[in-house]
């Protein structure tokens, strides 16, 4: 007899194979670019076909470095660590041998990009609850004591990712900055530590706790970031640790978490279940429905920045607002125009990695330019504007409040009768 499927959605595993094959993507496929190699067919490929294309990357990059050419070996590693996390991540399933590879092989290329650096980065061990949680830690060079965000990477991200290691835009800035495989995540994954419903924020205050042993952190200008899932997490962690200064999020998962798991991609199911080591589906269900951030959003004190896509399909702008009103403390909105779940490298930002906009206004905040009665929403155009710099948006983000009409049924609409419920 066969054997029922873990989740209801797999049984649309030939859907997503489908979409696989003709956008290259996993999820978010309202963006044009592929994430996987054309030569993957289906979902099953995907980590066997993109290690070859990691293996070739790091030959050449073993070449580079054998020649003296560091530097070029250093963006060389850095992209293959990116390969093994997308081929890592495909695999949910504890003691794999495969996934244990794919997720070794991401550090032993990190291991390169952190020797080669020009800044100085390190693997750390935080202690969480009877076991460590890892984390990379970039810093300022010179030693001195400097702000520092705790970064939340998103579901699909660890600690390695995404931002760039070799051209931090927070390390940039004058900004330390440590990335956490927090509970559920990357390393976390392989040590068997599962995220629960509120086990991310405290593994945060760990890690804060551990920033305020550093010489390199000032411990009263400490900042949160996060990134799609992140910014579920760094909102609650902020709500938690009253030693957060300011949090500035993006790709926003602020509100039910219905679309993300229901309506999108069945990879965020597969992966988040996994992620909890949840393996019955009405009971992560009944998880995912108290995911929220209703009971924490009014306890920020510190400055807050809300980033979310006018069209993002995990979280509905309506949703969005709602939470962003639940916040009392000094409170920033910027809405996307045209884009869905990743600003990064958008037009509306001038096409640069987006992730610097995030540190001005943490540096912004900590420098005290945002008053205690600051309440700021705009509109980020797709062009012809510039960017987050736009004025306040006046009237609201959703039509008919846009562009000034009346709201209300016409007499047009309404007819002789009205409008009848019967």
């Amino acid at each position: 007899m066969s054997k029922r499927t873990e989740r209801r959605r797999d049984n649309q595993q030939w859907m997503l194979d489908w979409v696989i094959k003709t956008t290259g993507r996993v999820q978010n496929f309202a963006y044009d670019n592929r994430v996987v190699p054309p030569e993957v067919k289906s979902y099953a490929q995907i980590h066997r076909v993109v290690d070859k294309h990691a293996r070739h990357v790091v030959s050449i990059a073993e070449a580079a470095e054998q020649a003296g050419h560091t530097k070029t070996a250093a963006e060389l590693f850095w992209v293959a660590s990116e390969h093994y996390r997308e081929a890592q991540h495909t695999i949910f399933e504890d003691d794999n041998p495969e996934k244990i590879y794919l997720h070794n092989m991401l550090l032993k290329c990190f291991d390169k990009v952190m020797e080669y650096a020009s800044h100085p980065i390190e693997r750390v061990e935080i202690p969480f609850e009877g076991n460590y949680i890892q984390g990379v830690l970039h810093m300022v060079p010179g030693g001195e004591k400097r702000p520092t965000v705790v970064f939340c990477p998103g579901m699909d991200m660890t600690k390695e990712a995404f931002i760039d290691a070799l051209n931090h835009p927070f390390v940039n800035r004058g900004l330390n900055c440590l990335h956490l495989d927090g509970p559920g995540q990357g390393t976390s994954n392989i040590r068997k530590i599962r995220v629960t419903l509120d086990n991310y924020e405290r593994a945060g205050s760990a890690a804060i706790d551990y920033l305020c042993t550093r010489p390199e952190v000032d411990p009263d200008q400490i900042a949160v970031s996060g990134f799609s899932m992140g910014s579920y997490w760094g909102m609650r962690l902020a709500a938690l640790d009253k030693r957060v200064k300011a949090v500035a999020t993006a790709a926003a998962c602020y509100g039910p978490k219905t679309a993300i798991f229901e309506q999108a991609s069945p990879r965020f199911k597969q992966v988040f279940m996994y992620m909890a080591g949840i393996h019955d589906e009405d009971e992560f269900d009944d998880f995912a429905s108290q995911m929220v951030l209703d009971d924490v959003a009014g306890d920020v004190e510190c400055p807050v920045l809300q980033v979310t896509g006018e069209y993002d399909p995990l979280a509905p702008l309506e949703d969005v607002l709602r939470i962003y009103e639940l916040v009392t403390a000094p409170k920033e909105l910027w809405v996307v125009e045209n884009d869905f779940h990743n600003p990064r490298n958008r037009p509306n930002f001038g096409g640069i990695d987006f992730y610097g906009f995030l540190a001005d206004w943490i540096l912004d905040a900590l420098d005290g330019k945002i008053s205690a009665d600051h309440k700021r929403e705009i509109l980020v155009p797709e062009r012809g504007a510039p960017g987050p710099y736009v004025p306040q948006a006046e009237g609201g983000f959703m039509l008919p409040e846009r562009v000034g009409a009346p709201s209300g049924l016409s007499a047009a609409q309404l007819g002789p009768s009205g409008v009848r419920d019967d």
